[in-house]
């Protein structure tokens, strides 16, 4: 069941918001949670889920969330709660005085908040790892095999919440794809839409020209729903058949060094989207050759995270993951003129990208190149750590650079690893991203129905 199966169930009567959020705080509880919350708001949760049944009780109309459990990443103001970005530098954050735009967006909707969730240190990376409460556990690989596997970051317990039961959706940020890995390594759905249309204020930022808020969810529609609430607009997904869309695979940086689980698992997807009818180019972006060389200096990420860092860091350093640290510091030598360049440089190349794209609805890759790596030698190594991270945000960090929008949603067969589809495309074309993404998600569907 996805969330709008479950607020169906309330509105009718089927089940109540209480029982439904009851459950979702057991399995906060259960082991499969471990490391997931920082910080839980069962109390309030409760309050609010009451309130959604009162007034089903009464007949009067229900909010679109209806009561249910949303978890919020360790970013974002709650009011009353400290957000503190998973890190021991910013554990004296007092309470907030107000909700996020973004929190006060899911509140208003019904939203039933049951808790801050972990992530990757400061939101810096795309593996999960976090040194100070423990790192959560990748729950949807643990039917495969004993292997305890990375969770995917930096959106690592929102996303865990979600694979758990614990919560129905997951407020997070993406901006190198922190939503869109742990959704591709935990057989989720994860939406990253155009940044502008979602309000940042009240979060720790980690770059505020790559930052985007969003959500991890079950389901393209669930992340249809989420997405027009924390943009506060209606969106329309583009309503065409599979064989009226144009999409395409691009030949270039994508493909490279799948895994064989990936690439199997891809490359079925695409066959049966083509039997369903879609008209898939394969196409080269040579644009796409060029992005390791205009980020070599850490790119905005290091840049602006610098830029914020820089004080607490000379104050508290020791309180820092040193991995981050690695990576924050790498913004110390960019000059003024280094990021003036850049941005200059990201204008132009977004335009000839634009060029290449436009006759397209979307672009199909994978969202991630690999299933999720095992744990223990993450922790471990380094050099290990450093390829693996650069790996997870290869695919998914162009869109962010590009301005643009993704979804990457399951696309394995029954019974294999997770494996991440994204489709993506340009700045503001969300809807048409949303309605390809529900037309590969109905036809993948189909597949698995008739096997």
């Amino acid at each position: 069941m996805d969330l709008l199966a479950a607020a169906q169930a309330v509105r009718s009567g089927r089940a109540t918001a209480t029982a439904l959020l009851t459950q979702s705080i057991m399995a906060a509880d259960a082991a499969a949670c471990a490391h997931v919350f920082i910080r839980r708001f069962d109390e309030q949760a409760l309050v609010c889920a009451a309130a959604v049944d009162e007034a089903c009780a009464a007949l009067m109309p229900l909010p679109p969330l209806a009561g249910l459990s949303i978890s919020v990443k360790d970013l974002f103001n709650v009011a009353g709660w400290p957000a503190t970005a998973g890190s021991a530098a910013m554990a004296d954050q007092p309470p907030a005085s107000d909700d996020c735009s973004a929190v006060a967006r899911l509140r208003a909707a019904g939203a039933a908040l049951i808790g801050h969730t972990n992530l990757s240190e400061f939101a810096f990376s795309g593996v999960g790892i976090n040194p100070l409460h423990g790192t959560p556990t990748n729950p949807a690989t643990l039917v495969h095999n004993a292997t305890l596997r990375v969770p995917g970051g930096s959106t690592s317990g929102g996303a865990v919440s979600v694979a758990a039961g614990a919560a129905w959706a997951a407020l997070g940020s993406d901006t190198g794809g922190s939503i869109r890995i742990p959704a591709a390594l935990q057989g989720l759905v994860g939406f990253k839409n155009t940044q502008r249309l979602t309000p940042l204020d009240g979060a720790v930022p980690l770059s505020s020209t790559l930052d985007t808020a969003c959500a991890i969810t079950r389901s393209v529609g669930d992340a249809v729903l989420l997405h027009g609430i924390l943009a506060a607009r209606t969106p329309r997904p583009l309503a065409r058949p599979l064989p009226a869309l144009r999409l395409a695979v691009p030949q270039t940086l994508v493909l490279d060094g799948l895994d064989g689980d990936v690439k199997r698992a891809f490359e079925d997807a695409l066959a049966t989207l083509r039997a369903a009818g879609a008209r898939i180019d394969e196409i080269d972006l040579p644009p796409l050759n060029e992005l390791a060389a205009l980020n070599a200096q850490g790119g905005f990420s290091a840049a602006e995270s610098w830029a914020w860092h820089r004080k607490r860091l000379g104050e508290r350093a020791p309180l820092y993951d040193p991995r981050v640290v690695t990576r924050i510091r790498r913004g110390e030598a960019f000059s003024a003129a280094d990021y003036i360049d850049l941005h200059l440089a990201r204008r132009d190349w977004i335009a000839r990208m634009a060029a290449l794209l436009g006759d397209y609805d979307a672009m199909l890759s994978p969202t991630v190149p690999m299933v999720a790596p095992a744990l223990a030698p993450l922790l471990a190594s380094d050099p290990r750590f450093f390829a693996i991270n650069a790996m997870l945000l290869r695919n998914p960090s162009l869109v962010n650079f590009l301005d643009g929008c993704a979804l990457s949603l399951p696309c394995q067969a029954p019974g294999q690893m997770p494996v991440g589809l994204m489709v993506w495309a340009g700045a503001l074309a969300d809807d048409a991203v949303l309605g390809v993404s529900l037309a590969v998600e109905a036809a993948l569907a189909l597949r698995h129905h008739r096997a």
